[in-house]
């Protein structure tokens, strides 16, 4: 799972990139679908699940104490997924292998929840965080459903129940739970004198106020997600400095998961300031608070932690090399071209192009680092 998200990190990127370059050129690039809704579905639902599966498959069992499944058992859903996004990159030269492709996709991702399901429900002080993650990849998959709604009719209604689906059903809810369960439990194995901090109470408010934003957005109230932004800002940055975001620079490697989980706060500020001015009849920001919780939280979180699975699980040393630690900033970065790009109209195409090449430039050096490790034997001996 993890091998082919780290090559989805680049694939997803690169009609994007090529698109911007167009456009700051003055040409035109012969798309069957609006680039727009092409690169949305590919930022939404062609990275993150194959992170978001690869890690649950691994830590759900151990959160419930079922012990890890058989590799043997993930095998053939995978290569489900693969062979449905072959055909969804083929589609691009041959449009009629678009829906059978996302058809493969949609059944790979079932076939992986049924597999979960026993393992989020069965009983235990786990189902804390295995069942709110389960549920929101449930609702991944009625995201990737409106994306085939939209692939057979063109309406773009479809498109955009899959994008408020996808961020606010789907991966804010997975991110949060993931950041609540292990950025604690991460932060106490390694800090002195560092006490867990997990209320359940900050869970279901930030999962609340994720599906309310999705919810208030789906039914045209957009103006009104300011009274579940606002507070959801105040949980995170709270959470950010209770967290212990200054201590964790005491070890890079943890510092990287802190690091993405502040930007959550930032985001929903963002949309926060958005929708009140909405509120009051204007228009402002664009979509900023969209790339600061896509690329600053989710990306700078996924970075960190498959970082730090992929060491742990190839049998090496649980710590970021330079490396490592210089494409997190630099991924922020990019972040930071991509939300300036929507507040320097007069910059806005050059600044475009510079946050995709970023993005191919960050991602091609982390790939080069860690895609041959899934190659290789575990460095310790152990099996894997």
């Amino acid at each position: 799972m993890f091998f082919l998200g780290a090559l989805q990190l680049l694939l997803v990127m690169l009609p994007w990139a090529a698109e911007m370059l167009a456009r700051l050129t003055g040409q035109a690039l012969p798309w069957s679908w609006p680039p727009g809704w092409w690169h949305a579905l590919l930022a939404i639902d062609g990275v993150f699940p194959f992170f978001v599966f690869g890690f649950l498959l691994t830590a759900m069992p151990r959160w419930q104490g079922y012990g890890d499944l058989p590799a043997g058992v993930f095998v053939r859903p995978w290569s489900v997924l693969v062979a449905g996004w072959a055909l969804i990159y083929a589609s691009a030269l041959l449009p009629v292998l678009r829906l059978p492709g996302m058809a493969l996709v949609f059944a790979g991702w079932a076939w992986l929840l049924v597999m979960l399901a026993p393992i989020a429900f069965r009983a235990g002080n786990g189902r804390l965080h295995a069942v709110p993650a389960w549920l929101a990849t449930v609702a991944g998959l009625a995201g990737w459903g409106a994306w085939m709604g939209f692939a057979a009719t063109g309406e773009g209604v479809w498109a955009r129940v899959a994008i408020e689906v996808g961020v606010w059903g789907f991966l804010l809810p997975v991110f949060f739970t993931v950041s609540h369960r292990m950025i604690p439990f991460f932060s106490s194995a390694v800090l002195d004198d560092y006490t867990a901090f997990r209320p359940p109470w900050a869970l279901f408010m930030m999962l609340g106020a994720a599906v309310g934003h999705g919810a208030l957005t789906l039914l045209g109230e957009a103006p009104l997600t300011w009274l579940v932004d606002l507070p959801a800002a105040g949980l995170a940055v709270f959470l950010t400095v209770r967290w212990g975001l200054v201590r964790s620079f005491e070890v890079p490697l943890l510092a990287m998961l802190h690091l993405g989980f502040m930007w959550l706060g930032l985001a929903l500020a963002l949309f926060g300031v958005q929708s009140l001015a909405a509120w009051q009849g204007s228009a402002v920001l664009g979509l900023a608070p969209l790339h600061a919780l896509g690329i600053g939280m989710f990306t700078v979180i996924a970075l960190g932690m498959v970082s730090r699975v992929t060491l742990g699980h190839s049998g090496q040393a649980l710590r970021a090399d330079a490396m490592t630690w210089r494409l997190c900033w630099a991924v922020q970065a990019v972040a930071v071209l991509r939300i300036l790009a929507e507040l320097w109209a007069s910059a806005q195409a050059m600044l475009l192009v510079l946050a995709a090449v970023g993005w191919l430039v960050v991602f091609g050096f982390w790939a080069r680092r860690y895609m041959p490790v899934y190659l290789r034997p575990r460095a310790d001996g152990r099996p894997g």
